[in-house]
This record gives structure tokens, C-alpha cells and sequence, in this order.
């Protein structure tokens, strides 16, 4: 047959993608065995039921139509209040474009601000699609790695160092997948300023702000001469229980919003309407909104502390979002290999965090989407994985 082009072929230029221990745990587990997965950011409830019945209701209602190519009027009012919240800015509805998804909405803003051949930055740990993204666009990028030490906040001065004369845009993400870091109010501003100096388009990825511990979230959007350089990707995924749902928007100046508008009318066509009419009620009555927030608080504080003062394991970040990120390095320095052998010894499924880029080689991030009991289960599993490592190397590595 004629060959791929090599755009799509080099989406996942390795052929891995870093996901393949969770796939492979989710074939035993749908063959009857009894795996823990902590391995992926989907929710183990499901999706709040009135945004369900809305959705019910609008179906039956004839809902069933194409909508606007930007989203609904009212649902991009509704998403325009919600970035207002989650930004700390004056926000309108011509400033939202709904797309299928976050993903969606980071693939729209790589295709706005990047033209074949020009350049990114990305904050590593990042995202296991953001190296893909880039690479859909045609574009290439640069990889800055942050370090656990600092608790996975970047360096201001390794970001500078990798711009280059075709450099468009820095893409951050806070609070951050897979390490859960949220970053100081210092280093977003100090990335703003970076921004400016060199007319740099700003990508923050806002996805996890409504799940955080008491640090403040800092949207680059709300600081000075930031609103008309950024384009903040959001999603109602995980902070309103709709994983499934594929609901997403951009937040960017109206401008730009228009034009990339015209990216919708060649790739979805819009978002369908009933799930349009259920992302409204979503959005507008906060379904799902504080307790999902409260609920993973409460399970990232129950599982920290049943790893805390585990011999050969140090917390890294795990401030904010879904998950946890240890440091596996005094017990391991191949983060696959624990990975793989944690799944075949214990049967519970983590993923390496080199799956995530460089800068979490030699950790794994643990998803907090099981209840606070399977969680302690899989702490107890995880001492009992290490101890065993321990006790055959004769290692006493220090608790962290």
C-alpha cells in the first residue's frame, strides 16, 4: 500500500508510547485477575448524575443537531465563568473555543502558534502526549528538565538557554501530570516575563486546578501583558467527572480564538449537541465540582501517609492533581523495570515515570483513582515489594 505520511508516522516515532504496563494490566484484569490499577487518571465513580440526566433529557429533547463550530453560546458562557474562576481574569465567551477534550484543545493550540518546522519548549515531567503534539504539528521542541531536588519546579535559566531564533512557544503545565507539582507564583511569573521579552506564546495546561493541596494556583493568563500571549487548555474531565464525556476548551484572545476556529470546521465539526447540554448543567450548577476536589485531597493525604517513612522511597511534587510521584531511585534506577516487576510480583499497576520524559527517570507515579482502603492496600504492597529488594541487596536506604 502507498506509505504514511511522515507527520503521522512520527507522532510515536519509537512505537512505544510509555503505556504499555497499563494496557497490559488492563488485559489481566478483564481476564479475572484482581490488579490494583493506579495506573491511569480516569475516575473509579462515575459521572455526577445530574450532568448524566442532562444529557438524558437532551436527547430526548432533539437534541441531536450540530451546534456552533466554537460551542454552544451558552456552554461557552458557561466555560468563559469557569476560566474566570480557575484564571483569576475577566474572561468572555469569544475568548472559548470548546474542542473534544483537553487533548483536543492542546492539539488546537500547537496547530495555532507553530508553523512546520518551528520551535517549542517543553517542562519535563510532562504529559505523555506533548512530545506527539508537537510532532502533529509539524513542529520540534525542546525538552527542559526539571529536577526532583527542587521538587520539579523549572529552571528559569535552562528555559532561556533552550530558546532559539524560531521559538514560538513554552508550554507548562500546573498543577502538573505526572508529578503533581504546583509551581511557585515566582517561577510563573519569572516564565511570563520570559514570554514577553522574546513574544512568546505561553501554552499552560490549567487541566487538575480545582484538585490541589492549600498552594496556590497561579494562571500566567490573569499577570500583566499575559491575557493577549495565552492560551490556557482546560477540560471538564477531571475536575466535573466527565473523562468519557470529551469535553474541552481553549481560553485564549478573542483574536485568535476566531481563527482558530476554522480548526474545528476541518477536524470535528463542533461538539455534539447533547453532550453540549450536558457539559451546560455541568458547568453551570459546579456537578461533581468541590466534592471531586475534596475527594482526592483526602486520598493523596491518606496514601502519602502510608508511604511516608517507607525505607528506600522519597515523595517528589505530589502537591496538587490526580497522583502521586515517588522516587524509587535507592531501590531501582530502571523505573520500567520496577514498573514491570511491581505488576507481575504484587499485581498492582503503577506507571514509570520515564514514560513522562527524563526528568522522571527513576520514579513512578501512582494514580489516586481507587478508594482510600485499595490505596493503603497497594502502600502495603509496595513496602512489602521493596523490602524484599532490600533485604536481596542488603541495601538500608534512608527514608524519605
Amino acid at each position: 500500500m502507498p506509505k504514511p505520511s511522515s507527520r503521522i508516522s512520527g507522532i510515536v516515532p519509537s512505537g512505544k508510547n510509555g503505556w504499555e504496563i497499563h494496557f497490559a494490566a488492563m488485559t489481566r484484569k478483564q481476564a479475572g485477575d484482581r490488579v490494583i490499577m493506579l495506573s491511569v487518571g480516569d475516575h473509579d465513580f462515575d459521572t455526577p448524575e445530574g450532568t448524566v440526566e442532562a444529557c438524558v433529557e437532551a436527547v430526548r429533547g432533539g437534541h441531536h443537531h450540530y451546534t456552533q463550530l466554537p460551542g454552544l453560546p451558552r456552554l461557552r458562557a458557561a466555560l468563559a465563568a469557569l476560566s474566570q474562576e480557575c484564571t483569576g481574569t475577566e474572561t468572555s465567551p469569544d475568548e472559548i473555543m470548546v474542542t473534544i477534550g483537553g487533548q483536543g484543545a492542546l492539539y488546537a493550540a500547537f496547530q495555532a502558534v507553530l508553523d512546520p518546522g518551528a520551535h517549542a519548549v517543553i517542562v519535563s515531567p510532562y504529559y505523555a502526549t506533548y512530545p506527539g503534539t508537537v510532532r502533529a504539528a509539524g513542529g520540534r521542541y525542546t525538552e527542559i528538565e526539571t529536577h526532583a531536588e527542587n521538587n520539579f519546579e523549572p529552571s528559569l535559566s535552562e528555559i532561556e538557554a533552550a530558546l532559539e531564533a524560531d521559538t514560538r512557544a513554552i508550554l507548562i503545565n500546573s498543577p502538573n501530570n505526572p508529578t503533581g507539582a504546583v509551581y511557585s507564583r515566582e517561577t510563573i511569573e519569572r516564565i511570563a516575563e520570559i514570554c514577553r521579552e522574546r513574544d512568546l506564546w505561553l501554552l499552560s495546561d490549567e487541566v487538575y486546578w480545582t484538585i490541589r493541596s492549600e498552594k496556590e494556583h497561579i494562571s500566567p493568563r490573569a499577570l500583566p501583558g499575559m491575557k493577549e500571549r495565552t492560551l490556557v487548555i482546560n477540560s471538564l474531565s477531571k475536575s466535573h467527572g466527565m473523562t468519557g464525556w470529551r469535553v474541552g476548551w481553549l481560553t485564549g484572545p478573542a483574536g485568535m480564538i476566531a481563527v482558530m476556529t476554522n480548526l474545528n470546521l476541518v477536524a470535528t465539526y463542533g461538539l455534539p449537541d447533547f453532550t453540549s447540554h450536558a457539559a451546560i448543567a455541568a458547568a453551570e450548577n459546579g456537578f461533581g465540582l468541590r466534592e471531586i476536589a475534596e475527594l482526592y485531597t483526602r486520598r493523596r493525604e491518606a496514601f502519602l501517609d502510608a508511604v511516608r517513612g517507607m525505607n528506600g522511597v522519597i515523595v517528589r511534587g505530589s502537591e496538587g492533581g490526580m497522583y502521586v510521584m515517588l522516587d524509587i531511585r535507592a531501590i531501582e534506577e530502571d523505573c520500567e523495570k520496577f514498573a514491570w516487576d511491581f505488576l507481575n510480583e504484587e499485581d498492582v499497576a503503577v506507571l514509570p515515570g520515564a514514560s513522562f520524559g527524563k526528568a522522571a527517570r527513576g520514579h513512578i507515579r501512582i494514580s489516586m483513582c481507587q478508594d482510600e482502603e485499595t490505596l493503603r492496600e497497594a502502600a502495603k504492597r509496595l513496602q512489602r515489594f521493596i523490602a524484599a529488594r532490600l533485604d536481596k541487596s542488603g541495601q538500608t536506604a534512608a527514608a524519605g
